[in-house]
């Protein structure tokens, strides 16, 4: 029989181990990036689409994008201010080139809080509705919206029933061959006082297309550390699912996979130092490389707290490896306040990441841009 304290002594000695671990990526961080080229298209304002300017009086934080199925029709949803209400939306007919004004919105969006996302979700019978799902209610709770008609028009915002929430949905994952969604975000510990504000990871498990949601089950909890903002990426062969993990202590990254759709993860490795970032959004080009969009908070790098993207392959990051390049994106005027991106690809492998961030020096806040680049600019 193991008694409690062999348990806890065994906790303990896990803890320790990442933390040396954590330390070690820490320390091999200024040569993490030796052999992986990184070049800078921040400059580069024609790649640069304006989707929500900022102004001295209006904060545009934390968008994210849908790409519909012809490849050109495109949302955008976001809030005024640094985790603020929600309400803004806009759509591009023509691959994010050009956005329209604000669209209609019921009116109680606004009652809700803090990053929102968006997707287009299948239902078992093949069936795709859009949702938006907004991390604070009135309640506290997680609250979503969802249009039946291609977002033309859209519900009130709703309470979905899986309980309070620090984000939304962040990353959201077909499983069991369609008939069910696998979500993953973050939530403060169970029972904790809010003096402490943990982070725990969390997933729920949708059987209807993502109308109803069951109850929050945590799959991640690193006392000591804050794993967060969680990202699915599937294997190539469809077999094993990867979830990229921001962690908000330490500043490092994580990741862990699953062979059984999410029921059971394996323990958690630090990520390639090339990947160390915050929120990470991913996609997968039309030959199968993969390309990652965050905002970059690597110790020692060149590009720390500015808005980069990764190109590689899955194994890449199972391995270990670096992966094949990068690129500065976009350059912050204010800091580590950037990132939680949109990111699509179009069919030409066009890609199109969409983000928040103080685009110019100056008086201006936070403005909604995007940025447009190819594999090619990778120099691959």
């Amino acid at each position: 029989m193991i008694t409690v304290k062999q348990r806890l002594f065994a906790l303990s000695v896990i803890i320790l181990t990442f933390h040396i671990a954590c330390i070690g990526q820490k320390a091999e961080s200024s040569s993490g990036l030796d052999t992986l080229s990184t070049t800078d298209l921040s400059k580069d304002t024609a790649r640069h689409v304006m989707v929500a300017q900022g102004t001295e009086e209006i904060y545009q934080g934390h968008p994210t994008t849908v790409l519909l199925p012809d490849g050109k029709t495109m949302y955008c949803v976001w809030t005024y201010n640094h985790g603020g209400p929600c309400g803004p939306l806009k759509k591009s007919l023509d691959g994010g080139l050009t956005w329209s004004p604000l669209l209609n919105v019921p009116t109680n969006w606004p009652s809700v809080r803090n990053c929102p996302t968006i997707y287009r979700l299948p239902d078992p019978e093949g069936k795709h509705h859009l949702f938006v799902f907004a991390g604070t209610g009135p309640d506290g709770g997680m609250y979503q919206s969802h249009s039946l008609d291609e977002g033309q028009t859209w519900s009130p915002m709703e309470s979905n029933g899986v309980g309070p929430s620090v984000m939304p949905f962040c990353t959201i994952e077909p499983i069991d061959g369609g008939k069910k969604l696998l979500a993953m975000s973050n939530i403060r510990r169970p029972g904790e006082t809010k003096e402490k504000r943990s982070n725990v990871v969390s997933q729920s498990i949708s059987e209807d297309g993502g109308f109803t949601w069951s109850p929050w089950r945590i799959v991640l909890d690193l006392p000591g550390l804050k794993p967060c903002e969680p990202e699915i990426v599937r294997s190539p062969d469809g077999s094993e699912l990867l979830c990229l993990i921001r962690e908000n202590d330490e500043r490092v990254a994580l990741f862990m996979t699953s062979k059984d759709e999410g029921e059971s993860w394996s323990d958690v490795q630090p990520l390639p130092f090339a990947l160390h970032g915050d929120r990470h959004k991913a996609k997968y080009t039309s030959d199968g490389r993969l390309v990652v969009v965050f905002r970059d908070t690597g110790n020692g790098s060149e590009t720390r707290n500015h808005f980069v993207a990764w190109m590689g392959h899955y194994e890449d990051i199972i391995q270990g490896r670096q992966g094949s390049g990068r690129l500065k994106l976009l350059h912050s005027y204010k800091g580590a306040d950037c990132g939680y991106p949109g990111l699509e690809v179009l069919p030409d492998d066009t890609l199109v990441a969409t983000t928040y961030v103080k685009y110019r020096p100056g008086p201006e806040k936070n403005s909604v841009v995007s940025v447009r680049f190819t594999l090619d600019d990778f120099g691959q």
